[in-house]
């Protein structure tokens, strides 16, 4: 048996925009979180609408460094995430996301930093949510499916799972962030890339695998390559062998063996065409797994 949920990111002014197009799951913005104006009102109204229109509920985190070198700084960095996973409760997400940003000893204490962070946020959030790290783009921040995987077994939890931001991952894999050759590194995601990434995935998830998705192309500040998101047909990596890779591992590798899987796809792209880009994702996806049932 497998639920596939789809959706992207929204405010609760904008909430009603996805349910009307059928959409089954949203996902709590981090910004939510940083804002001041946003009180627990703001999260039980959230929740409220949600829980009626939506399958699956997600919070993204704010966008705080889990590593420090500052005690106090650490200190309030894991005070304002304990804040946000408390407010996520309210609205009955089962999911919270975490950036885990930017390296800082560049050694092994990078990862025993996260994982203190994410054992504190644990015992802060419901028995029923899930943490999800999500995956990075460059090796200057942590988030390789590897440091995930280090990360997972030293927390030593069920709870805890990849989130694989996917166009992330084909910059990694194919190091972009170090050459930043899109194009000569689109000609190496096919479907056997993705698949390959897929199934790693699969093998962390504890049941729940978490894609996340936009294209980018990539800018320079100084010497280091960022990520922009741009538009879907507008960047990298190309949508035609990730959607076939999806329905195909969506049926071939989860439903015809039996596996019982939670799996869903976030939209993550500009918010200027996130509703026109989600339903096309969705669509692209699920025309090809049309084929294989």
């Amino acid at each position: 048996m497998i639920l596939f949920d789809w959706g992207t990111y929204n405010a609760l002014s904008t909430a009603t925009k996805a349910a009307a197009l059928g959409m089954r799951l949203t996902e709590i913005p981090p910004w939510d979180f940083s804002r001041k104006s946003r009180g627990k009102e703001y999260f039980e109204a959230y929740g409220e609408f949600a829980k009626k229109a939506f399958t699956t509920i997600v919070a993204h985190g704010p966008y705080y460094n889990l590593v420090t070198d500052s005690k106090y700084i650490q200190e309030r960095i894991e005070k304002a995430l304990v804040a946000a996973i408390k407010k996520a409760a309210i609205t009955g997400a089962e999911v919270f996301n975490l950036h885990i940003g930017w390296r800082v000893f560049m050694d092994q204490r990078d990862i025993d930093a996260v994982v203190e962070v994410v054992k504190k946020l644990l015992e802060a959030a419901p028995e029923n949510m899930y943490i999800s790290l999500e995956t990075t783009y460059t090796r200057r921040q942590l988030g390789s499916l590897d440091e995930i995987k280090a990360i997972i077994e030293a927390v030593g939890s069920d709870r805890v799972i990849p989130s694989l931001q996917l166009e992330n991952v084909f910059m990694y894999e194919t190091r972009i962030d170090q050459h930043g050759n899109f194009i000569a590194a689109d000609k190496e995601a096919t479907v056997d890339f993705w698949m390959r990434v897929l199934r790693r995935g699969l093998t962390l998830s504890n049941g729940f695998l978490s894609l996340r998705f936009s294209q980018v192309t990539g800018v320079y500040f100084g010497r280091r390559l960022l990520k922009k998101r741009v538009p879907l047909g507008k960047g990298y990596p190309s949508l035609d062998p990730l959607a076939e890779a999806i329905a195909r591992f969506m049926i071939k590798e989860v439903k015809e063996r039996g596996f019982s899987l939670r799996m869903h796809i976030i939209y993550t792209g500009p918010p200027e065409t996130k509703y026109e880009d989600t339903i096309t994702l969705y669509a692209e996806i699920m025309k090809r797994a049309a084929r294989y049932l």
